[in-house]
This record gives C-alpha cells, sequence and structure tokens, in this order.
C-alpha cells in the first residue's frame, strides 16, 4: 500500500471531491448510481463502470486518511 501512501494528499482529495460532484447539473453521478443501487436498477454495464469510476478515488481517499490516522496512533507513547 506505499504506492497510496506516495499520492500526495491535497491531490487525491481534489479528485475524490470532483469526482463525487461531477456532473453538478442535474444531479451528480455518484448519487445517481448509489440511488439506482439501492432500488435495484443498477443492471448496465456502463452504469456499474460509472459508480465504479466515480467512487474508487472516495475510497482510496478513506483509506488513506485511515491509514494516516492509524500510523499517528502508532507513534503516539
Amino acid at each position: 500500500m506505499r504506492w497510496l501512501d506516495r499520492i500526495p494528499l491535497l491531490w487525491l482529495s481534489l479528485i475524490a471531491g470532483w469526482l463525487a460532484v461531477a456532473p453538478v447539473v442535474p444531479e451528480p453521478h455518484l448519487i445517481e448510481k448509489l440511488r439506482m443501487l439501492t432500488q435495484g436498477q443498477l443492471t448496465r454495464p456502463i452504469d456499474i463502470f460509472d459508480l465504479l469510476l466515480h467512487s474508487v478515488p472516495a475510497l482510496l481517499l478513506a483509506l488513506r486518511l485511515w491509514r494516516d490516522a492509524k500510523r499517528r496512533q502508532s507513534r503516539k507513547p
């Protein structure tokens, strides 16, 4: 997981934030695809790919923040 630690946190945050809300109008894709998932309508391969495209950066950011917090806890006396 060192490759994740080498990505600057600022860039990872910007990419995750942008893809979470893009496109802003009429509705962010991530929200639309999550709604489709909960309603059982996420069946087309392009929609599944779109969900992955818009959610993976946010998941990587969450993983990176979790790893950083864990690392800080292990350094405390």
